[in-house]
C-alpha cells in the first residue's frame, strides 16, 4: 500500500481524521506526503498521548457529545506516542484497531514489542488492507471501485511476524 493509504481511504470513505503533531515548532509538521487536508482536527502537543483536550473535545462533537465506539489508530514512534494513546483509549473503553503496516519507530525492536504489549493490553492488531475490506464488508459498496487501485497495490512486508517468532524462540531457549 502506498504510505498514505489510510489517509486516502478514510478520505474516501468518509472516516473522520484526528491529528496530532508531537512539538511540531521543533520537530515539524506532518509531512507532506500525506494529505491530512481533510482532517478534523490537527493539533500540536507535548504530551506523548494524542488524547488532549482538544482531540476530546473533538471527538465528543463528532459523536454527538459520546465517543466513538472503535477507533484505527496508526502513526510514528509506536512505543511511545502511539502506545500511550492506545492505552488511553483503551482506559475509556474504546476499542483499538492499531494497524501494524502503518505504525513506526526509528527501531524496529520499539515497534515490534510496542505492538506485541498493545496486543497483550486488549488492542486488536491488523493490517492495512484488512482495515479498508471491513470497512467495506462488500464489493457492492459504492466507495469499491475508488478504493480499487489502492487495494491492488502492495504493501511493504513490515517483518512483524519475522521478528515476533524470533523474540518467542529467544525466550523459550531461556526458560
Amino acid at each position: 500500500m502506498p504510505n498514505d493509504w489510510w489517509t486516502t481511504a478514510g478520505k474516501i470513505l468518509n472516516v473522520p481524521l484526528l491529528v496530532t503533531e508531537q512539538n511540531p515548532e521543533k520537530l515539524g509538521k506532518t509531512v507532506q506526503e500525506l494529505d491530512i487536508s481533510h482532517a478534523k482536527a490537527n493539533v500540536g502537543k507535548t504530551r506523548f498521548s494524542m488524547m488532549v483536550p482538544e482531540i476530546e473535545k473533538q471527538m465528543q462533537s463528532l459523536f454527538d457529545g459520546g465517543k466513538p465506539t472503535d477507533v484505527v489508530l496508526y502513526g510514528i514512534e509506536s512505543h511511545v506516542c502511539v502506545e500511550q494513546t492506545a492505552i488511553d483509549l483503551l482506559e475509556r473503553n474504546i476499542n483499538v484497531f492499531l494497524v501494524a503496516d502503518c505504525v513506526a519507530s526509528r527501531v524496529n525492536q520499539d515497534r515490534d514489542l510496542a505492538i506485541e504489549r498493545l496486543r497483550s493490553a486488549g488492542c486488536v492488531i491488523t493490517t492495512s488492507e484488512s482495515v479498508i475490506y471491513n470497512l467495506l464488508r462488500d464489493k457492492n459498496h459504492p466507495k469499491f471501485n475508488d478504493l480499487r487501485k489502492l487495494l491492488l497495490a502492495k504493501s511493504a512486508d513490515m517483518q512483524l511476524t519475522k521478528s515476533s517468532s524470533a523474540a518467542n524462540e529467544n525466550t523459550n531457549s531461556k526458560l
